[in-house]
């Protein structure tokens, strides 16, 4: 009998020390892309050559596989389990014709190493349900950080919407009739306004699609391991109060009961093994993708998930940041060198541009050829093109008061003039104000601050409790594969002593 448990151990031994897939670095062209060499079972077990995407069914499918050594193992211990369940039945319902080994000798051996391995099979089972609790936690804070990309960025987006639309409310009343200056700027500001909302658009319909396909990347893990961590409690807790129960009929001697708690043993540890090769799975899933978002923040266009992120065309942006920049700037300069053009716009007298005094308005980009946006170059005395208004206020005239008030008073700036004034000075602040967040789309900024704040904050504990987890697992398995080797010891010392009383008891 012992030969044969021999033949058995070094049999599950060696299965259980498989060769595991190994992550392929593949050099193409000048930027150094990772991708996988596994089978895949979906084309016949070929080699899947490709890197990290959860919406190819290949790739899926050979990562999934990867813990088929864990699956297979739980399916061959269920067929050596009901082999030996009817090789035991026919043994011992036939107990007269074969004698059975004597184990009395064995006897505080085997009950020691009984409560030896039922210990460690508890504390195993208490780190592994610690462990599958720690890494959905982080999955879900993942989870939520990688959601908050399409958040953050669809929010800048509306925030650009909703200021190209009053802008273009705000230059609507003034039409190129004006005067030949104004219609140049009002076509500038109103052209900027609906490149930008094309730009902002075309935009949120590509960070839309990104953010569905980022909703299914991360939500994926997560979901999984929320079954995963279910499963492993289930399974655990069982196998938990199977163990504390077979401590208890080892106590009482209850001879029949043996078999029941060999039998609930053995289609435990298949379920540890299979949730072994699932876990093993699971460390591979993180793994890539934890690959995938360091590839991502080294070269973000030419990585596997840059077509999965939502980030813009930068040739494109750039040329719109530019153009904007070449508007604002143009207007501004024109303003600070002949302040008396905007005077006489706005209705002023020569009389009255001295009680004004000079306004010198900030201009906060560089010139040609880039026109780089630096707010804090601005000069201490220059205002804002967006407060032009606050000033042109203490001077306007309003139609409820007379004119002899508003001369007394020292107001002679004509409310339409300010009006206009207002909406120019307003759309060239809101334009202003967008900027920012205009830069930060086109260089991608929001995407690029969360996946540092993954690679840097949030792989590196995935890693580590995907390992633990099927690790620990793997331990577990092995722990119980010989507590069931010695309960079928257990069990041949009770069959040796009053075989038919046990197995046939325990048939009825």
């Amino acid at each position: 009998m012992f030969n044969t448990t021999n033949h058995l151990l070094v049999l599950i031994l060696l299965i259980s020390a498989p060769l595991f897939q190994q992550k392929c670095l593949v050099s193409g062209s000048p930027v150094l892309q990772r991708s996988f060499k596994r089978p895949d079972p979906l084309r016949h077990f070929k080699d899947y050559n490709g890197g990290f995407d959860i919406r190819d069914k290949h790739y899926v499918a050979s990562t999934a596989f990867t813990g088929v050594h864990g699956y297979a193992l739980a399916i061959v211990w269920l067929l050596c389990g009901l082999v030996f369940s009817i090789f035991m039945i026919v043994k011992c319902l036939s107990a007269g014709s074969t004698s059975l080994p004597c184990l009395d000798h064995y006897y505080l051996h085997i009950l020691f190493l009984i409560l030896f391995l039922t210990s460690l099979a508890i504390v195993a089972s208490s780190f592994v349900l610690t462990t599958s609790n720690r890494t959905l936690m982080r999955t879900e804070k993942l989870k939520e950080t990688v959601l908050g990309i399409g958040e953050d960025a669809l929010g800048t987006i509306g925030r650009v919407m909703k200021t190209t639309k009053q802008m273009q409310y705000i230059l609507l009343p003034y039409n190129p009739q004006i005067c030949a200056t104004l219609s140049s700027i009002t076509q500038d500001l109103r052209r900027n306004s609906r490149v930008i909302r094309r730009f902002v658009d075309s935009s949120r319909q590509a960070f839309n699609k990104a953010t569905h396909t980022l909703y299914a990347l991360i939500t994926c893990f997560p979901f999984i391991q929320k079954l995963v961590y279910i499963a492993h409690v289930v399974v655990l807790s069982v196998n938990f109060v199977t163990l504390v129960a077979s401590l208890v009929l080892l106590l009482l001697h209850w001879r029949p009961g043996f078999i029941m708690i060999i039998f609930c043993f053995w289609i435990l540890t298949s379920m540890c093994w299979f949730l072994t090769g699932l876990d093993f799975f699971l460390y591979n899933f993180a793994g890539d993708a934890c690959f995938a978002f360091e590839d991502f923040q080294q070269h973000p266009l030419n990585s596997s998930l840059g077509s999965m992120l939502p980030c813009i065309n930068e040739s494109f942006s750039e040329k719109l940041l530019a153009e904007i920049g070449y508007t604002i700037n143009n207007f501004i300069v024109e303003l600070n060198s002949n302040m008396s053009v905007l005077y006489r716009l706005l209705g002023v007298g020569e009389k009255n541009e001295e009680i004004m005094g000079v306004i010198k308005i900030c201009d906060p980009f560089s010139g040609a050829p880039n026109y780089s946006y630096i707010p804090q170059n601005c000069p201490h005395d220059a205002i804002k093109i967006g407060d032009v208004s606050k000033i042109l206020a203490r001077f306007t005239c309003h139609k409820e008061a007379t004119t002899k008030e508003c001369k007394d008073e020292g107001k002679f700036l004509p409310e339409g003039s300010y009006n206009m004034a207002h909406a120019y000075s307003r759309s060239i602040q809101d334009l202003l104000d967008i900027y920012p967040d205009l830069l930060s789309l086109s260089k991608c900024t929001i995407v690029k601050n969360k996946v540092a704040e993954i690679v840097e904050h949030q792989c590196r504990p995935i890693r580590i409790s995907t390992t633990l987890l099927w690790s620990c697992m793997l331990f577990l398995s092995s722990i119980m594969v010989f507590l069931v080797l010695t309960w079928i010891a257990e069990a041949f010392l009770c069959c040796q002593k009053n075989p038919v009383y046990v197995f046939q008891d325990t048939l009825i």
